[in-house]
Formats: structure tokens, C-alpha cells, sequence
């Protein structure tokens, strides 16, 4: 059995413990928001965090999630929800399958960087495919977000 804890719960699960997370997340526990794109960590879909760090999680396996706290698109933390305001407010998605995994990517830019140029965006992006090329209104997304949360404090 292998205890994970995904979005503040715990869910014990009974399955080869390197399994992809990605497949425990969403065919074992059911939560259906983190995407399969490609399987080889280079489309940035399957993006979840862990330990408020974005990884792929088409690569990780249940064992090296396994006591780290895990987050989902389904999760909350504040900059996530600000995010998630932004991504409305600029109209970012188009096709939307991407999604997720962007704004776990957004967020833990902005759980390490909270003034990030254009540049620390850029790169901390990068592992991110979006087929509908989005990719301006994302920036703007996230430099929207930093100003919400100067207003807020």
C-alpha cells in the first residue's frame, strides 16, 4: 500500500509503486483535471506540483511522490486561484487540454519568484506546449496575477 496526499487527503492506494503518478492521480484516485499529452515529459500537460515544485508527472512515480504533498489542478493555494482569475480575465485558454499543467507551472514560478521579468517566465514555461500558441496571453496572465497579489496584501 502507498499513502499519497494529493490536494490536503490522504489516499491509500494498492498499486506497483513505480507506477507514473500521473495514472494514479487520475485512474485510481479520479481526479481528472491533470491531462496525459505525451508520456515523456515534454509537453508539460501532465505538470502537478510537488513539494510546491512543478514536475512532470508522466515521469514520477508513485514512490517518489509518496510522503511529498501533492497538488493538483483541483488543489487550491492562493496563487493558483489568482492565476486561475487571470487565465479568465486574459481569455488564455482556447483549446484548453494544456492548461493545467500551465498554471501548475505558473504557480510554482510565483511560489519561488515573486516579480518575474519576462525572461524567468520564458524559462520557467519552456517545458509547456500549447498547440493554440497562447503563449503571449499567458505571460500577460501571470504579470496580471503579480499586480492582484500587490493589491491584496
Amino acid at each position: 500500500m502507498t499513502t499519497l496526499r494529493i490536494n490536503g487527503k490522504k489516499y491509500k492506494i494498492d498499486v506497483d509503486p513505480e507506477m507514473p503518478l500521473l495514472w494514479a492521480i487520475r485512474d485510481i484516485i479520479g481526479l481528472t483535471g491533470t491531462k496525459f499529452g505525451c508520456g515523456i515529459g515534454s509537453c508539460g500537460a501532465c505538470k502537478v506540483l510537488v513539494d510546491n515544485s512543478a514536475v512532470y508527472s508522466c515521469l514520477t512515480s508513485v514512490t517518489q511522490a509518496e510522503g511529498k504533498n501533492i497538488t493538483t489542478i483541483e488543489g487550491t493555494t492562493e496563487n493558483l486561484q489568482l492565476l486561475q482569475k487571470s487565465w479568465a480575465e486574459f481569455n488564455v485558454p482556447q483549446c484548453g487540454y494544456c492548461q493545467p499543467g500551465q498554471l501548475i507551472t505558473a504557480t510554482s514560478l510565483l511560489n519561488t519568484n515573486q516579480n518575474p521579468t519576462d525572461t524567468d517566465i520564458d524559462e520557467a514555461m519552456s517545458g509547456n506546449i500549447c498547440r493554440c500558441g497562447t503563449y503571449q496571453r499567458i505571460k500577460s496572465a501571470i504579470h496580471h496575477t503579480v499586480e492582484l497579489k500587490k493589491q491584496n496584501k
